[in-house]
């Protein structure tokens, strides 16, 4: 943000657009230190005297007019008394009709309004305090509000923490049903509940390790006296299951990268035309007919899946010109899979055996990083009934027949599986890749304190600044501890006007 954080600040807070109902919001930030300013700033814009002064959370019509005393538009005021605002201040709401222009006149007005006012905002502002005129202008105007300068100001007013400022953006944006939920879950407050747990936790044990290295003389064995490392333990399982969470809930929110591999002709279009209902990729009987990559977002229950049919993986002769295009495929293919969240490793039904080598060749090369299924297609020409099993490795098969349909909806339910997707009743929360970093970090320096703790008492400082570390990335997430060009990035990818 360029400007004070404590200016008075007007937007347009609905969408762009023709619509049936406009509003305006103004936050009043210092002016709400001020109540006559913002009484008066009120009765000026709203042509009501001092004594017909809006009551807070009351809707009254108004009648909202030019210098000249032409009307502007009529409508409902909203007025929000601080602290019980969205923003912590101060906060009018204009509820008016949806035209642009009118939308954009009364803004002007609000500003107008405002400047006629500042004179007097000067005076007293300056007078409460005692403090010494530095010229016009020092008190800054009331002036447009940035993208997200209004949910800003209620992290910094304490009416949010940051997780939950990001979950507003997020149900905003929100693509799906379980996404809205998941938003409204962090919203809340249940991922920021979990990670101040966490906190509570560890600051308890921290204060156990502060006050021995307070007392050195001491001559006891403190990680044993005071079960130091079974609290460390506890918090670690802790902070695990609570990154788990976090994971599903970055997959709701961005929703997942499905890539299919296999060798040629197995079915990797056919299934991407399965999933998405409809012919999206071309499948013939040809060997090698996708040559990039097609992708489709599907949508499951509401979650997007962005599934990408690949070239087959298949060895191509080195000195062949003719598959020169087919290697650049496969080339992609491995790019691909090395992105994606889920890799669905298909095989043939009918050529499970003299198809082996080249498929455990595939999957030896397959990353650890994504969720791997493999799926035996083409179950109707094997005469193999739909099912879902466990093979030598333990990785999940689900036999089907991307022709005929059967066993789709076993694959679409592991998708969901997959993807944290919960039935109505059993929300997760949302997460984002901040918040996942955080953790992870976190998690890497409660390790370190475990080693440190291996190591006995002689290393309770070590142990100590571990622990102080991981709080401090638990804290980042809450925005406890967050640095002022993080809140400008956070905040400045909101719409305006939130």
């Amino acid at each position: 943000m360029n400007h004070h954080r404590d200016d008075p600040i007007v937007a347009i807070a609905t969408p762009a657009g023709r619509g049936g109902i406009g509003v305006i919001r103004v936050s009043f930030g210092r002016w709400t230190r001020e109540p006559s300013i913002v009484a008066d700033y009120i009765a000026a814009l709203c042509g009501r005297s001092r004594d017909a002064a809006l009551v807070a959370r009351h809707a009254t019509m108004v009648t909202l007019r030019a210098d000249d005393g032409a009307t502007l538009d009529r409508g409902i005021a909203l007025f929000f008394a601080a602290p019980h605002s969205y923003t912590g201040d101060d906060v009018l709401e204009l509820q008016l009709h949806g035209g642009p222009l009118v939308l954009q006149m009364v803004v002007a007005r609000c500003l107008a309004v405002a400047v006629a006012h500042e004179a007097a905002y000067e005076t007293r502002y300056d007078a409460a305090r005692g403090a010494v005129r530095a010229g016009p202008g020092r008190i800054a105007r009331m002036r447009l509000a940035e993208p997200g300068e209004f949910t800003e100001r209620a992290f910094l007013n304490d009416k949010l923490d940051l997780a939950q400022a990001e979950a507003v953006a997020d149900l905003i944006e929100a693509g799906s049903e379980a996404a809205v939920l998941g938003a409204q879950a962090s919203l809340s407050g249940a991922f920021s509940n979990a990670v101040r747990a966490l906190v509570d936790r560890l600051v308890e044990l921290r204060v156990l390790v502060e006050a021995t290295l307070d007392f050195p003389d001491e001559e006891i064995d403190f990680l044993e006296q005071s079960d130091a490392r079974g609290r460390l333990g506890r918090a670690s399982d802790a902070l695990t299951a609570l990154l788990e969470r976090a994971k599903r809930g970055a997959l709701l929110r961005e929703g997942l990268t499905v890539v299919l591999i296999g060798r040629p002709n197995v079915g990797k279009s056919s299934l991407l035309n399965a999933l998405a209902d409809a012919e999206v990729a071309i499948v013939t009987p040809i060997a090698g007919t996708t040559r990039d990559r097609v992708e489709q977002v599907v949508r499951l229950e509401g979650i997007a899946l962005h599934v990408i049919d690949t070239a087959g993986i298949r060895e191509l002769d080195a000195d062949s010109e003719s598959d020169a295009v087919e290697r650049i495929g496969i080339a992609r293919t491995w790019d691909a899979i090395a992105q994606a969240h889920i890799v669905l490793h298909l095989l043939d039904a009918t050529e499970m055996a003299e198809a082996e080598p080249e498929d455990a060749a595939i999957a030896r090369r397959l990353p650890v990083h994504a969720a791997r299924r493999v799926v035996v297609n083409k179950i109707d020409l094997a005469h193999e009934p739909p099912r879902i099993e466990l093979d030598a490795a333990g990785v999940r098969r689900l036999h089907l027949s991307a022709k005929t349909g059967d066993g789709i909806d076993l694959l679409r339910g592991e998708l969901l599986a997959i993807a944290g997707w919960r039935p109505a009743g059993e929300t997760g929360f949302l997460a984002r890749e901040r918040h996942l970093a955080a953790l992870r970090a976190a998690a890497t320096h409660l390790d370190a304190a475990r080693a440190h703790a291996n190591e006995g008492d002689r290393h309770l400082e070590l142990f100590a600044e571990e622990l102080r570390l991981a709080q401090r990335e638990l804290d980042r997430i809450t925005g406890a501890f967050t640095a002022d060009d993080l809140l400008g990035e956070i905040f400045g990818r909101f719409c305006i006007g939130k």
